[in-house]
């Protein structure tokens, strides 16, 4: 039986003696590549510097996609902050709900011109047959002279008990709710744009993982290519190290195709129809603010600030109103007329070459088959809707702040797990290194190292992110 030389044990000698601690171990940095213990012989000393010298360029596929992902123009600097401001000032949503806002307004203008008079001119000429008389279709049967006239007729409502002025206040209450509407589309905007925004940040921090993952398998590649051909590592090492190769291109492709997306994601809720790349910056720098801890106090903020809340109180408020309008629809209504003209032109039984006339009309509702109580029920119905509508928007606001802040507060502890679980991946991937670079694992080791360091590190991104966009929602739910 053949025996293992002296030199040939040393390698595991000092792993063994670094494992009982009885040599210390020499600190590893993250991307450091570390120190080996001298090598049984000339053989493996020249295989494993070959394996460890700096790599030349990267294959033709993925030198190609590197480049692509890192020489892309950057674009310009863009803010948190400047996104909101850009979407505000160019998103047609905000237009819209502005331009409905100020035809609202003219609603109220409409229900208020029946308290002020109308006022109609009228030039008028008529020829008729001699002694003519309308005899067909009417009671009375005036006669019809030859004549050119012009007048003026005004009207003027003295009172209809209420009911007009029901209809301006409806009106103003709608068009105040229009109002508290078009700030909600803003508080929804931004939320939008705090959303897109940490997600094209979350999807640029795993493209760069991505790149960084394909450059670390692709030296290991290299490095178990140089061992294999020189006899110390098999051709199922470096197979299984192209796999790894291989994936971790895969997930560069998917990386860039998600980072496109969420730009052009971004770009939609700017306002804009182009492609612009823009280099995000994140100004939290790793220091994110603790999470939101009292979500019953934050509850009644809510109520009090939340524009669609307001916006749906207002409109409540207007159905209120409304229905009591159409409950005045039974009063009589008092108006005064007036008329007065010249005719100049006129047949001989006209006698004056001028007129004025002013009276009083009382018009009183006596029967339309049950019209106005239908109204009335109408409206009054759509009020207790309106009112429900209200309440079910209260339970709903107070379940989402209360959702929003334990979704906040799962997202800061995910920060500090992720964050232990990437030095935990990085410390694995550095030991599983060294120990395959010294023969005592093999490649089935560093590449699950690999895998769990790649996954660390996109967990921690996106939890990083997800914190970000978790405040955004507590912000919105409070309508901050």
């Amino acid at each position: 039986m053949h025996k293992r030389s002296r030199t040939s044990q040393i390698p595991a000698l000092f792993v063994f003696f670094l494992a009982l601690g009885v040599l210390p171990a020499p600190p590893i940095a993250r991307g450091q590549k570390p120190s080996l213990p001298d090598a049984p012989s000339a053989h493996l000393v020249a295989a494993i510097a070959q394996a460890t010298a700096p790599q030349g360029p990267l294959p033709p596929q993925t030198a190609q996609t590197s480049a692509s992902a890192k020489n892309a123009p950057a674009g310009p600097q863009l803010t948190l902050a400047q996104a909101e401001q850009m979407a505000l000032k160019n998103n047609p949503n905000i237009s819209i709900a502005r331009l409905l806002a100020l035809a609202q307004a003219q609603v109220t203008r409409e229900a208020r011109s029946a308290e002020l008079p109308t006022a109609v001119g009228d030039l008028t000429a008529v020829g008729a047959h001699q002694y003519s008389r309308i005899t067909a279709g009417y009671l009375s049967n005036p006669s019809i002279y030859d004549r050119a006239a012009g007048g003026l007729t005004v009207d003027q409502l003295i009172t209809d008990f209420g009911r007009t002025h029901n209809l301006i206040l409806s009106a103003q209450s709608n068009a105040k709710a229009q109002l508290e509407s078009e700030r909600a589309t803003e508080f929804d905007i931004t939320l939008t744009v705090d959303q897109a925004f940490y997600q094209a940040l979350t999807a640029q921090a795993v493209l760069k993982a991505a790149q960084s993952t394909v450059e670390q398998r692709q030296a290991t590649s290299d490095q178990v290519a140089a061992l294999t051909k020189s006899k110390i590592r098999s051709d199922l090492d470096l197979s299984f190290a192209d796999v790894q190769l291989s994936q971790g291109k895969l997930l560069l492709l998917d990386a860039q195709n998600n980072e496109q997306a969420a730009m052009a994601a971004l770009n939609d809720v700017l306002g804009s129809d182009q492609n612009q790349q823009y280099a995000l910056l994140d100004e939290t720098n790793g220091n994110p603010a603790p999470a939101p801890d009292d979500p019953e106090a934050m509850v009644l903020a809510a109520f009090a600030a939340r524009p669609d809340l307001a916006s749906l109180n207002d409109k409540f408020i207007a159905a209120r109103q409304y229905s009591t309008a159409e409950r005045d629809l039974r009063m009589p209504t008092i108006s005064a007329m007036g008329a007065a003209g010249g005719t100049p032109v006129r047949a001989d039984q006209i006698q004056s070459s001028w007129y004025g006339t002013a009276g009083a009309n009382i018009r009183i509702p006596i029967f339309n088959g049950f019209l106005f109580n239908a109204e009335e029920r109408e409206a009054k119905l759509r009020a207790q809707a309106a009112r429900e509508d209200v309440r079910n928007l209260r339970d709903a606001i107070a379940r989402d702040v209360r959702t929003a802040v334990l979704n906040a507060q799962t997202a800061y502890q995910r920060i500090a797990v992720t964050q232990q679980l990437l030095n935990q991946a990085n410390f694995a991937l550095d030991l599983a290194s060294a120990r395959y670079k010294i023969g005592l694992s093999g490649i089935v080791e560093i590449s699950q190292a690999q895998l769990a360091e790649t996954q660390a590190e996109i967990a921690y991104a996106n939890a990083r992110y997800a914190y970000q966009t978790a405040l955004a929602e507590v912000r919105f739910q409070l309508g901050q």
